[in-house]
Protein backbone atom coordinates (compact mmCIF):
# COMPACT_ATOMS: atom_id res chain seq x y z
CA UNK A 1 0.00 0.00 0.00
CA UNK A 2 3.03 2.69 0.56
CA UNK A 3 4.74 1.50 -2.26
CA UNK A 4 1.19 2.66 -4.84
CA UNK A 5 0.55 5.96 -2.54
CA UNK A 6 3.88 6.56 -3.79
CA UNK A 7 3.46 5.47 -7.13
CA UNK A 8 -0.19 7.95 -6.97
CA UNK A 9 1.78 10.92 -5.59
CA UNK A 10 3.82 11.30 -8.73
CA UNK A 11 0.84 11.14 -10.96
CA UNK A 12 -0.32 14.69 -10.66
CA UNK A 13 3.52 15.74 -11.68
CA UNK A 14 3.40 13.33 -14.98
CA UNK A 15 0.21 14.35 -15.81
CA UNK A 16 1.19 18.03 -15.55
CA UNK A 17 4.63 17.57 -17.25
CA UNK A 18 3.03 15.91 -20.19
CA UNK A 19 -0.05 18.59 -20.73
CA UNK A 20 2.82 21.06 -20.81
CA UNK A 21 5.22 19.17 -23.06
CA UNK A 22 2.00 18.85 -25.48
CA UNK A 23 0.85 22.78 -24.49
CA UNK A 24 5.06 23.37 -25.97
CA UNK A 25 4.09 21.18 -28.89
CA UNK A 26 1.36 22.93 -29.72
CA UNK A 27 1.70 26.70 -29.09
CA UNK A 28 4.29 28.25 -31.66
CA UNK A 29 6.05 31.59 -30.95
CA UNK A 30 4.18 34.43 -31.77
CA UNK A 31 6.04 35.99 -35.43
CA UNK A 32 6.88 40.06 -35.40
CA UNK A 33 6.52 41.76 -38.38
CA UNK A 34 10.18 41.53 -39.03
CA UNK A 35 10.15 37.77 -38.44
CA UNK A 36 7.23 37.51 -41.00
CA UNK A 37 8.71 39.59 -43.39
CA UNK A 38 12.44 37.59 -43.30
CA UNK A 39 10.06 34.32 -43.69
CA UNK A 40 8.26 35.69 -46.19
CA UNK A 41 11.82 36.80 -47.83
CA UNK A 42 12.89 33.27 -48.10
CA UNK A 43 9.87 30.98 -48.35
CA UNK A 44 7.69 32.65 -50.69
CA UNK A 45 7.57 30.47 -54.41
CA UNK A 46 6.80 34.02 -56.60
CA UNK A 47 9.58 35.61 -55.40
CA UNK A 48 12.45 33.12 -55.33
CA UNK A 49 10.98 32.08 -58.79
CA UNK A 50 10.99 35.60 -59.98
CA UNK A 51 14.95 35.26 -58.69
CA UNK A 52 15.71 32.66 -61.00
CA UNK A 53 15.34 35.26 -63.94
CA UNK A 54 17.86 37.17 -62.43
CA UNK A 55 20.60 34.21 -62.78
CA UNK A 56 19.05 33.98 -66.09
CA UNK A 57 20.14 37.24 -67.67
CA UNK A 58 23.03 37.17 -65.92
CA UNK A 59 24.02 34.33 -67.73
CA UNK A 60 23.15 35.76 -70.97
CA UNK A 61 25.56 38.27 -70.33
CA UNK A 62 28.27 35.93 -70.74
CA UNK A 63 26.43 35.05 -73.83
CA UNK A 64 26.63 38.32 -75.41
CA UNK A 65 30.32 38.59 -74.92
CA UNK A 66 31.47 35.78 -76.54
CA UNK A 67 33.54 36.16 -79.83
CA UNK A 68 32.54 34.34 -83.00
CA UNK A 69 34.12 30.76 -83.64
CA UNK A 70 36.55 30.59 -86.36
CA UNK A 71 35.77 28.24 -88.95
CA UNK A 72 37.60 25.36 -89.79
CA UNK A 73 37.04 23.35 -93.96
CA UNK A 74 39.15 20.43 -95.34
CA UNK A 75 39.27 19.86 -98.88
CA UNK A 76 40.70 16.98 -100.91
CA UNK A 77 39.98 17.56 -104.31
CA UNK A 78 41.75 16.02 -107.56
CA UNK A 79 40.98 12.52 -106.26
CA UNK A 80 40.27 10.04 -109.57
CA UNK A 81 39.12 6.74 -108.51
CA UNK A 82 37.38 5.56 -112.16
CA UNK A 83 38.77 2.53 -113.81
CA UNK A 84 41.30 4.13 -116.38
CA UNK A 85 42.98 7.04 -114.20
CA UNK A 86 46.53 8.05 -113.64
CA UNK A 87 48.89 4.58 -113.43
CA UNK A 88 50.18 5.71 -109.89
CA UNK A 89 46.51 5.45 -108.28
CA UNK A 90 43.69 7.82 -107.60
CA UNK A 91 45.54 10.19 -105.08
CA UNK A 92 48.49 10.22 -106.95
CA UNK A 93 47.13 14.55 -108.15
CA UNK A 94 44.83 14.82 -105.25
CA UNK A 95 45.17 18.31 -103.74
CA UNK A 96 44.40 18.46 -99.92
CA UNK A 97 43.75 22.02 -97.89
CA UNK A 98 42.54 23.34 -94.50
CA UNK A 99 40.78 26.54 -94.14
CA UNK A 100 40.57 28.40 -91.20
CA UNK A 101 38.24 31.80 -91.14
CA UNK A 102 37.58 34.03 -88.56
CA UNK A 103 34.96 36.90 -88.56
CA UNK A 104 36.49 40.29 -86.99
CA UNK A 105 33.64 42.65 -85.18
CA UNK A 106 34.04 45.78 -85.40
CA UNK A 107 32.68 48.55 -83.40
CA UNK A 108 32.61 47.20 -80.15
CA UNK A 109 29.66 45.11 -80.75
CA UNK A 110 30.77 42.49 -78.44
CA UNK A 111 31.14 45.76 -75.68
CA UNK A 112 27.97 46.95 -76.52
CA UNK A 113 26.39 43.73 -76.66
CA UNK A 114 27.83 42.77 -73.13
CA UNK A 115 26.82 46.21 -71.92
CA UNK A 116 23.23 45.52 -73.46
CA UNK A 117 23.44 42.61 -71.71
CA UNK A 118 24.16 43.90 -68.41
CA UNK A 119 21.22 46.61 -68.67
CA UNK A 120 19.13 44.18 -69.07
CA UNK A 121 20.02 42.25 -65.64
CA UNK A 122 19.90 45.46 -63.93
CA UNK A 123 16.32 46.05 -65.55
CA UNK A 124 15.67 42.24 -63.92
CA UNK A 125 17.37 43.14 -60.47
CA UNK A 126 14.84 46.18 -60.16
CA UNK A 127 11.41 44.11 -61.33
CA UNK A 128 12.24 41.88 -58.70
CA UNK A 129 12.45 44.58 -56.05
CA UNK A 130 9.52 45.61 -57.73
CA UNK A 131 7.69 42.28 -57.47
CA UNK A 132 8.94 41.79 -53.52
CA UNK A 133 7.89 45.39 -53.19
CA UNK A 134 4.01 44.52 -54.10
CA UNK A 135 4.24 40.76 -52.07
CA UNK A 136 5.05 42.39 -49.46
CA UNK A 137 2.75 45.04 -49.29
CA UNK A 138 0.23 41.97 -49.56
CA UNK A 139 2.19 40.52 -46.97
CA UNK A 140 2.09 43.66 -44.83
CA UNK A 141 -1.78 44.17 -45.16
CA UNK A 142 -2.80 40.36 -44.51
CA UNK A 143 -0.49 41.23 -40.96
CA UNK A 144 -2.48 43.83 -40.47
CA UNK A 145 -5.72 42.70 -40.92
CA UNK A 146 -4.76 39.53 -38.44
CA UNK A 147 -3.73 42.50 -35.78
CA UNK A 148 -6.99 43.90 -36.45
CA UNK A 149 -9.02 41.16 -35.84
CA UNK A 150 -7.25 39.99 -32.77
CA UNK A 151 -7.76 43.29 -31.60
CA UNK A 152 -11.49 43.10 -32.87
CA UNK A 153 -12.32 39.39 -31.48
CA UNK A 154 -10.32 40.47 -28.13
CA UNK A 155 -12.97 43.30 -27.63
CA UNK A 156 -15.60 41.21 -28.41
CA UNK A 157 -14.65 38.94 -25.72
CA UNK A 158 -14.78 41.70 -23.41
CA UNK A 159 -17.82 43.17 -24.54
CA UNK A 160 -19.44 39.29 -23.94
CA UNK A 161 -18.45 39.06 -20.56
CA UNK A 162 -19.14 42.72 -19.38
CA UNK A 163 -22.45 41.95 -20.40
CA UNK A 164 -22.67 38.45 -19.10
CA UNK A 165 -22.05 40.42 -15.55
CA UNK A 166 -24.79 42.99 -16.13
CA UNK A 167 -27.15 39.92 -17.09
CA UNK A 168 -26.05 38.46 -13.73
CA UNK A 169 -26.63 41.51 -11.72
CA UNK A 170 -30.21 41.75 -13.59
CA UNK A 171 -30.97 38.09 -13.18
CA UNK A 172 -30.67 39.03 -9.30
CA UNK A 173 -33.24 41.88 -9.51
CA UNK A 174 -35.18 39.69 -11.49
CA UNK A 175 -35.48 37.16 -8.86
CA UNK A 176 -35.83 40.35 -6.22
CA UNK A 177 -39.26 41.85 -8.50
CA UNK A 178 -36.96 44.77 -9.04
CA UNK A 179 -37.59 44.12 -12.89
CA UNK A 180 -39.99 42.67 -14.93
CA UNK A 181 -39.95 39.19 -17.19
CA UNK A 182 -40.02 41.30 -20.53
CA UNK A 183 -37.27 43.42 -19.47
CA UNK A 184 -34.80 40.22 -18.29
CA UNK A 185 -36.37 38.26 -22.18
CA UNK A 186 -35.20 41.88 -23.98
CA UNK A 187 -32.06 41.81 -22.04
CA UNK A 188 -30.94 38.12 -22.73
CA UNK A 189 -31.83 38.51 -26.13
CA UNK A 190 -29.42 41.26 -26.55
CA UNK A 191 -26.76 38.93 -25.31
CA UNK A 192 -27.01 36.95 -29.10
CA UNK A 193 -25.53 40.21 -30.93
CA UNK A 194 -22.40 39.94 -28.47
CA UNK A 195 -21.96 36.15 -29.33
CA UNK A 196 -22.36 37.29 -33.18
CA UNK A 197 -19.71 39.71 -32.88
CA UNK A 198 -17.44 37.46 -31.80
CA UNK A 199 -17.75 34.89 -33.90
CA UNK A 200 -17.69 36.69 -36.54
CA UNK A 201 -14.48 38.16 -35.34
CA UNK A 202 -13.12 34.37 -35.08
CA UNK A 203 -14.07 33.34 -38.21
CA UNK A 204 -11.95 36.72 -39.73
CA UNK A 205 -8.68 35.73 -38.20
CA UNK A 206 -8.47 32.31 -39.56
CA UNK A 207 -9.23 33.89 -43.00
CA UNK A 208 -6.63 36.74 -42.41
CA UNK A 209 -4.20 33.89 -40.67
CA UNK A 210 -4.93 31.74 -43.82
CA UNK A 211 -3.92 34.41 -46.67
CA UNK A 212 -0.58 34.99 -44.43
CA UNK A 213 0.28 31.26 -44.53
CA UNK A 214 -0.14 31.05 -48.27
CA UNK A 215 1.61 34.18 -48.64
CA UNK A 216 4.77 32.41 -46.55
CA UNK A 217 4.38 29.00 -48.00
CA UNK A 218 3.71 27.88 -44.49
CA UNK A 219 1.77 24.49 -43.60
CA UNK A 220 1.78 25.28 -39.76
CA UNK A 221 -2.32 24.62 -39.26
CA UNK A 222 -3.95 28.14 -38.52
CA UNK A 223 -4.55 26.84 -34.65
CA UNK A 224 -1.18 27.43 -33.94
CA UNK A 225 -0.09 30.14 -36.06
CA UNK A 226 0.00 33.64 -34.48
CA UNK A 227 1.80 37.18 -35.32
CA UNK A 228 2.27 40.31 -32.41
CA UNK A 229 2.68 43.52 -33.28
CA UNK A 230 1.43 47.24 -32.24
CA UNK A 231 -2.01 47.84 -32.98
CA UNK A 232 -1.92 51.60 -32.47
CA UNK A 233 -1.56 54.51 -34.55
CA UNK A 234 1.00 57.86 -34.67
CA UNK A 235 0.53 61.53 -35.27
CA UNK A 236 4.32 61.87 -36.71
CA UNK A 237 4.03 62.04 -40.19
CA UNK A 238 7.07 63.24 -42.33
CA UNK A 239 6.26 66.23 -44.72
CA UNK A 240 4.96 65.32 -48.30
CA UNK A 241 8.22 66.74 -50.22
CA UNK A 242 10.68 64.10 -48.12
CA UNK A 243 7.44 61.33 -48.99
CA UNK A 244 8.25 62.11 -52.68
CA UNK A 245 11.67 62.81 -52.93
CA UNK A 246 12.30 59.21 -50.75
CA UNK A 247 9.89 58.01 -53.40
CA UNK A 248 11.87 59.19 -56.42
CA UNK A 249 14.71 57.92 -54.69
CA UNK A 250 13.32 54.17 -53.94
CA UNK A 251 11.19 53.27 -56.73
CA UNK A 252 11.73 49.96 -58.34
CA UNK A 253 9.60 50.61 -61.00
CA UNK A 254 10.70 54.04 -61.63
CA UNK A 255 14.45 52.87 -61.42
CA UNK A 256 13.64 50.13 -64.30
CA UNK A 257 11.66 52.74 -66.42
CA UNK A 258 15.24 54.72 -65.85
CA UNK A 259 17.33 51.77 -66.98
CA UNK A 260 14.83 50.89 -69.78
CA UNK A 261 15.74 54.26 -71.32
CA UNK A 262 19.76 53.59 -70.98
CA UNK A 263 19.78 50.24 -72.38
CA UNK A 264 17.37 51.58 -75.71
CA UNK A 265 20.24 53.95 -75.97
CA UNK A 266 22.93 50.89 -75.93
CA UNK A 267 21.02 48.91 -78.51
CA UNK A 268 20.82 51.87 -80.50
CA UNK A 269 24.29 52.35 -80.73
CA UNK A 270 24.49 48.17 -80.87
CA UNK A 271 21.88 49.03 -84.20
CA UNK A 272 24.59 51.51 -85.79
CA UNK A 273 27.22 49.52 -85.03
CA UNK A 274 25.90 46.29 -86.65
CA UNK A 275 25.41 48.53 -89.49
CA UNK A 276 29.21 48.53 -90.05
CA UNK A 277 31.29 46.25 -91.92
CA UNK A 278 32.95 43.11 -90.53
CA UNK A 279 35.78 41.39 -93.04
CA UNK A 280 36.32 37.61 -92.43
CA UNK A 281 40.64 36.93 -92.71
CA UNK A 282 41.33 33.46 -93.31
CA UNK A 283 44.09 31.06 -93.36
CA UNK A 284 44.88 28.53 -95.54
CA UNK A 285 47.27 25.53 -96.15
CA UNK A 286 47.62 22.68 -98.63
CA UNK A 287 49.79 20.18 -100.89
CA UNK A 288 50.36 20.51 -104.73
CA UNK A 289 52.19 18.35 -106.38
CA UNK A 290 53.88 20.56 -108.43
CA UNK A 291 55.09 23.16 -106.15
CA UNK A 292 54.20 20.79 -102.98
CA UNK A 293 53.37 22.57 -99.55
CA UNK A 294 51.53 26.37 -99.75
CA UNK A 295 50.25 28.60 -97.35
CA UNK A 296 47.45 31.50 -98.21
CA UNK A 297 45.41 34.54 -96.93
CA UNK A 298 42.65 35.93 -97.67
CA UNK A 299 40.12 38.70 -96.43
CA UNK A 300 36.70 38.49 -97.42
CA UNK A 301 34.76 41.92 -96.95
CA UNK A 302 30.76 42.28 -97.23
CA UNK A 303 29.63 45.34 -99.55
CA UNK A 304 27.00 47.00 -97.36
CA UNK A 305 25.14 48.21 -100.29
CA UNK A 306 21.56 47.45 -99.84
CA UNK A 307 21.34 45.94 -95.74
CA UNK A 308 23.16 48.44 -93.63
CA UNK A 309 20.48 47.54 -90.87
CA UNK A 310 18.40 50.45 -91.28
CA UNK A 311 15.29 49.36 -90.12
CA UNK A 312 17.18 48.17 -86.82
CA UNK A 313 18.47 51.48 -86.46
CA UNK A 314 15.19 53.11 -87.06
CA UNK A 315 13.03 50.75 -84.59
CA UNK A 316 16.16 51.62 -81.95
CA UNK A 317 16.08 55.12 -82.27
CA UNK A 318 11.95 55.01 -81.72
CA UNK A 319 12.19 52.56 -79.10
CA UNK A 320 14.43 55.00 -76.87
CA UNK A 321 11.68 58.00 -77.68
CA UNK A 322 9.36 54.96 -75.97
CA UNK A 323 10.89 54.60 -73.18
CA UNK A 324 11.37 58.20 -72.33
CA UNK A 325 7.66 58.18 -72.07
CA UNK A 326 6.79 55.17 -70.26
CA UNK A 327 9.52 56.73 -67.95
CA UNK A 328 7.83 60.27 -67.47
CA UNK A 329 4.04 58.04 -66.89
CA UNK A 330 5.64 56.04 -64.32
CA UNK A 331 7.40 59.08 -62.40
CA UNK A 332 3.77 60.55 -62.40
CA UNK A 333 2.01 57.65 -61.55
CA UNK A 334 4.83 57.76 -58.74
CA UNK A 335 3.69 61.33 -57.40
CA UNK A 336 -0.53 59.80 -57.86
CA UNK A 337 0.67 56.82 -56.06
CA UNK A 338 2.38 59.18 -52.49
CA UNK A 339 0.37 61.86 -52.55
CA UNK A 340 -2.96 59.44 -52.37
CA UNK A 341 -1.42 57.41 -49.53
CA UNK A 342 -0.60 60.87 -47.83
CA UNK A 343 -3.70 62.24 -48.11
CA UNK A 344 -5.66 59.13 -46.78
CA UNK A 345 -3.32 58.43 -43.79
CA UNK A 346 -3.20 62.51 -42.72
CA UNK A 347 -6.96 62.20 -42.82
CA UNK A 348 -6.97 58.83 -40.65
CA UNK A 349 -5.14 60.64 -38.43
CA UNK A 350 -7.57 63.64 -37.98
CA UNK A 351 -9.84 60.90 -37.17
CA UNK A 352 -8.17 58.76 -34.71
CA UNK A 353 -7.04 61.63 -32.69
CA UNK A 354 -10.32 62.64 -31.34
CA UNK A 355 -11.31 59.17 -30.54
CA UNK A 356 -8.40 59.18 -28.41
CA UNK A 357 -8.69 62.14 -26.88
CA UNK A 358 -12.21 61.83 -25.45
CA UNK A 359 -14.91 59.22 -27.62
CA UNK A 360 -13.49 56.30 -25.73
CA UNK A 361 -13.03 57.57 -22.53
CA UNK A 362 -16.72 59.24 -23.43
CA UNK A 363 -18.15 55.79 -24.39
CA UNK A 364 -17.20 53.77 -21.76
CA UNK A 365 -18.14 56.90 -19.17
CA UNK A 366 -21.44 56.69 -20.82
CA UNK A 367 -21.83 53.10 -20.75
CA UNK A 368 -21.21 52.41 -16.60
CA UNK A 369 -22.55 55.70 -15.74
CA UNK A 370 -26.03 54.42 -17.33
CA UNK A 371 -25.29 50.60 -15.88
CA UNK A 372 -24.78 51.80 -12.83
CA UNK A 373 -28.29 53.65 -13.03
CA UNK A 374 -30.51 51.16 -14.60
CA UNK A 375 -28.96 48.64 -11.49
CA UNK A 376 -30.55 51.33 -9.57
CA UNK A 377 -33.73 51.95 -10.86
CA UNK A 378 -33.12 55.58 -12.66
CA UNK A 379 -32.15 54.87 -16.17
CA UNK A 380 -34.72 53.13 -18.26
CA UNK A 381 -34.02 50.20 -20.45
CA UNK A 382 -33.47 51.46 -23.73
CA UNK A 383 -31.55 54.10 -22.09
CA UNK A 384 -29.37 51.05 -20.69
CA UNK A 385 -29.23 48.92 -24.65
CA UNK A 386 -28.58 52.35 -26.07
CA UNK A 387 -25.51 53.13 -24.15
CA UNK A 388 -24.59 49.47 -24.63
CA UNK A 389 -24.68 49.83 -28.72
CA UNK A 390 -23.18 53.02 -28.28
CA UNK A 391 -20.07 51.74 -26.62
CA UNK A 392 -19.83 48.80 -29.09
CA UNK A 393 -19.89 50.90 -32.19
CA UNK A 394 -17.72 54.15 -30.68
CA UNK A 395 -14.83 50.52 -29.73
CA UNK A 396 -15.67 48.84 -33.17
CA UNK A 397 -14.84 52.46 -35.06
CA UNK A 398 -12.04 53.16 -33.24
CA UNK A 399 -10.61 49.72 -33.97
CA UNK A 400 -11.51 50.12 -37.70
CA UNK A 401 -9.92 53.22 -37.87
CA UNK A 402 -6.69 52.07 -36.61
CA UNK A 403 -6.65 49.61 -39.10
CA UNK A 404 -7.34 52.16 -41.81
CA UNK A 405 -4.58 53.92 -40.45
CA UNK A 406 -2.27 50.83 -41.25
CA UNK A 407 -3.75 50.30 -44.30
CA UNK A 408 -2.69 53.77 -45.66
CA UNK A 409 0.64 53.56 -44.12
CA UNK A 410 0.99 50.28 -45.91
CA UNK A 411 -0.23 52.03 -49.40
CA UNK A 412 2.85 55.17 -48.29
CA UNK A 413 5.21 52.21 -47.68
CA UNK A 414 4.21 50.70 -51.28
CA UNK A 415 4.07 53.86 -52.86
CA UNK A 416 7.77 55.13 -51.58
CA UNK A 417 9.53 51.82 -52.12
CA UNK A 418 10.59 51.06 -48.30
CA UNK A 419 9.23 51.73 -45.35
CA UNK A 420 8.90 55.45 -43.99
CA UNK A 421 6.20 54.02 -41.51
CA UNK A 422 6.44 51.37 -39.29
Amino acid sequence: MKRLSKHLLFLPLVAALTAQCGYSQSAQKALTWQEVRDKFEAANPSLRADSIGIDESKANETTAYLRPNPNLSLLADQIDPFPGGPSHGAFAYWLPSATVTYLHERDHKRELRRDSAKEATGIAISNHADLERNLIFNLRSAFVQTLQQKAVRDLAKENLDYYDHLLGVNRDRFQAGAIAQVDMDRLELQRVQYESDLQTAEVNLRTAKIQMLMLLNEQTPVDQFDVTGPFDFSTQVAPLDEVRQAALDNRPDLKAALQSVDKAKTDHKLAVSIGSTDPTFGVDVGRNPPIDQYVGFSVSVPLRIFDRNQGEKLRTQLDIDRNQRLMEAARAQVFNDVDSAYATLTSTVVLLQPYKDHYLAQASRVRDTISFSYEHGAASLLDFLNAQADYRAVQVSYLNLVGSYLDAASQLNLAVGREVIP
